[in-house]
């Protein structure tokens, strides 16, 4: 308990992932990973600033917590950071008008994005979207522009649910990379951006803060390269097999 006092010294804020730390979805909304719901409670009880940070991009942020109130937890969605939001601030700020290589889900976040002949393409977890025939315009679009631009949302390689482990974003992304000779700009984890921003949701500078998921890489490693701390779950998509990680990134505790 003492050296976990000390690992933990001067910590105000926890963010939390959501899929594979809180729950696994799947059909029928998922289920709720045994102990999460009592912990957020017990989190929100506490001193501790809270924050969920996900790259959750097959629903919205609304559709997200409503599963996740229903199994049980204490949240809301102004308590989430997401990266179609995040995403759609960008293209504002940007005048980026995107062709959606999306899942259907998460569609309604973009209802305000200008969307007429694009000059970027927005790749995200599109699921059965990720057809040869959708993968082959998004290339297209991307070739037929003098400086094209690929925003993905999150660049994991995969997630569980319920049924198992399922191919993430990251895989997709990296095509079009190799076939476009360009590289995309991620919001989401790992971006340091998308980790300052749910810092900042609530008010705590980084070395303050700890990352609690169960990705080594887009969590932990991308927590730990801003400043933060990071703690690595054995649930969700949590392997036994030794980690193949850049030597000297980091460092991450685990529990079990």
């Amino acid at each position: 308990m003492a050296a976990w006092a000390e690992r933990l010294s001067g910590v105000r804020g926890v963010l939390l992932d959501i899929s594979g730390v809180l729950y696994d979805s799947g059909t029928g909304g998922g289920a709720a990973i045994a102990g999460s719901v009592e912990a957020v409670a017990r989190l929100k009880r506490s001193p501790l600033k809270v924050r969920f940070c996900t790259n959750e991009s097959q629903k919205s942020r609304r559709e997200l917590v409503g599963v996740l109130q229903r199994l049980g937890f204490d949240i809301s969605e102004g308590e989430v950071t997401a990266p179609a939001p995040a995403t759609c601030q960008i293209l504002k700020e940007r005048g980026l008008r995107p062709h959606l290589l999306i899942h259907e889900g998460v569609r309604s976040e973009f209802d305000d994005i200008d969307m007429s002949n694009p000059n970027c393409v927005v790749i995200a977890d599109a699921g059965e979207g990720f057809s040869y025939q959708n993968m082959n315009r998004a290339f297209q679009v991307l070739m037929e522009l003098e400086n094209p631009v690929l925003i993905s949302l999150g660049k994991g390689r995969y997630y569980k649910e319920t049924s198992g482990l399922m191919l993430d974003v990251g895989g997709y992304m990296k095509a079009l990379e190799y076939a476009c000779g360009i590289e995309a700009e991620v919001v989401g984890k790992p971006s340091p951006e998308f980790f300052r921003s749910a810092l900042q949701a609530i008010g705590v500078e980084a070395h303050q803060a700890i990352m609690i998921g169960d990705d080594i890489v887009g969590d932990v490693g991308g927590a730990q390269q801003c400043g933060m701390r990071a703690l690595q779950v054995r649930t969700g998509k949590f392997r036994t097999e030794p980690l193949e990680v850049e030597p000297g990134l980091w460092n991450a505790h685990q529990l079990s």
